[in-house]
């Protein structure tokens, strides 16, 4: 491996340590909602409400962080993201009511916000564009570990009678490793040049790139600064020529979190114990396997996102979710005639709807909008895609147990699979495969007036 692959994946490694401070505050409440739900005697709207907070605050997070971003950089933006997590961590742990535990999760989900866009930003404006798709889903795969080992915390703190509060405390670590990293990380190169600091730049290319391609990538990044000198406003993303960038943005936004993922990832425990499994410690640990294959076929899409491409493993993932998704609904339909194989099928049918998005949509949604945006306004419209991504996310979290006791539990599974089905055609119309793909390129496609599916077209 060459020096330069070295140092980019040191790099895009470290920072993707805020990925994994997403995944496990994301996934610790799973477990820890069965033993708060108990101490503080909630109803379903205040389980909602606790699991909610968080998302509340990434929306705050992801409005802001995209101007806050753009002007103070990436690397600085991290820095400060990293010593939120482990303010909001140790609030949460300390809370003495709902009412705490929801603020505490309110500034959680402000640093999520921010991470969930900034740390791709970073790698994708870091990394040489043959490995722009595996180091940026990097951050992907950090995310499905922090989300493991909040599941492995949870269940150990349960299985030990540690209680809720040492499972959100864990979460201090890794908050501490990644400020201590990102000390020692470069800025971008075409933040620096944004700010025309091309020396810097220079210096940071040359660490990533032979210095050929150094020059030649900072040629073409200041080619493409240079013609769009007058943009960079959150008004620009209305422009006719970055409409399609908008709309790609926003709909696999909507698609990730309209087909349900975040319902397994909050309430995986409570939906092992819908299928049968009685005690909290059985549920946790069923909910163990979900992470587990999490993990493994983040590996995989990791392995084949620059071999095969964007929009076949799209193609594949929806697909296998929706199908997974009906089983699921169809189990719970059927939960009389199925007796004790009711679990065992909602495991089944679990860790193959989270195997599916793992290699698809999980990675690649944030790896599309880590692409398709014009240089001098990513940071904004990345912000606008994440904030819609939370806003999805909150409305599904904030609804599932309400659609459940409505619709019913076949019904809520099944509205998810049929969302997957929309999610499925939009992608197959819309989105580009950008695989092996400069940025400059597809920007300069955007300009030019390429139809949507096309952008990744040279």
């Amino acid at each position: 491996m060459q020096q330069t692959s070295k140092f980019a994946y040191v790099v895009a490694g470290v920072a993707a340590m805020g990925g994994l401070l997403f995944g496990f505050d994301t996934g610790v409440i799973s477990g820890a909602l069965l033993f708060i739900r108990q101490e503080f005697a909630l109803s379903a709207l205040q389980q909602e409400i606790v699991v909610s907070a968080v998302l509340i605050g990434a929306m705050l997070g992801a409005f802001f962080s995209g101007q806050v971003t753009d002007r103070f950089g990436r690397k600085k933006v991290v820095l400060i993201t990293a010593l939120v997590f482990a303010f909001g961590t140790i609030w949460a742990a300390m809370a003495q009511n709902m009412i705490g535990l929801a603020y505490g999760r309110l500034v959680l989900g402000m640093a999520i916000g921010v991470a969930s866009f900034c740390v791709p930003l970073y790698i994708s404006e870091i990394s040489p564009p043959a490995m722009r798709g595996a180091l940026v889903s990097l951050n992907q795969l950090m995310i499905t570990i922090g989300i493991l080992v909040s599941y492995f915390v949870d269940d150990a703190c349960a299985r030990l009678g540690l209680g809720w509060r040492v499972m959100f405390l864990c979460g201090v670590v890794p908050a501490i490793a990644l400020f201590v990293g990102m000390l020692f990380l470069p800025e971008t190169p075409r933040w620096l040049m944004s700010k025309s600091r091309d020396a810097e730049a220079m210096n940071v290319l040359k660490k990533l790139l032979p210095s050929d391609e150094a020059a030649a990538e900072a040629a073409m990044i200041r080619q493409t600064m240079g013609e769009a000198e007058n943009q960079g406003t959150l008004r620009d993303l209305l422009a006719p020529w970055l409409r399609p960038a908008l709309i790609i943005g926003v709909g696999i936004m909507l698609i990730q979190q309209a087909t349900g993922i975040n319902t397994v990832i909050y309430y995986a425990p409570t939906i092992f114990q819908m299928a049968g499994f009685t005690s909290e410690i059985s549920a946790i640990t069923a909910t163990v396997s979900v992470g587990i294959i999490n993990v493994l076929f983040t590996i995989v899409s990791i392995r084949l996102i620059d071999r095969l491409g964007r929009k076949p493993l799209l193609s594949f993932g929806l697909l296998g979710m929706s199908a997974s998704l009906v089983v699921l609904g169809g189990a719970f339909f059927f939960e009389t005639q199925l007796g004790g194989l009711l679990k065992w099928i909602a495991i089944g049918s679990m860790l193959a709807y989270i195997a599916c998005f793992a290699i698809s949509l999980g990675p690649i949604a944030w790896l599309l909008i880590s692409e398709i945006y014009p240089t001098t306004i990513r940071g904004k419209a990345m912000s606008v895609a994440t904030l819609s991504n939370w806003g999805f996310n909150f409305v599904v979290a904030m609804t599932f147990l309400s659609i459940t006791e409505t619709l019913g539990k076949p019904g809520a599974f099944w509205l998810y699979a049929l969302v997957g089905v929309a999610g499925w055609v939009f992608c197959r119309r819309y989105v580009p495969e950008t695989r092996g793909v400069t940025l400059e390129a597809i920007e300069h496609n955007l300009k030019t007036g390429v139809p949507a599916k096309d952008l990744g077209k040279v």
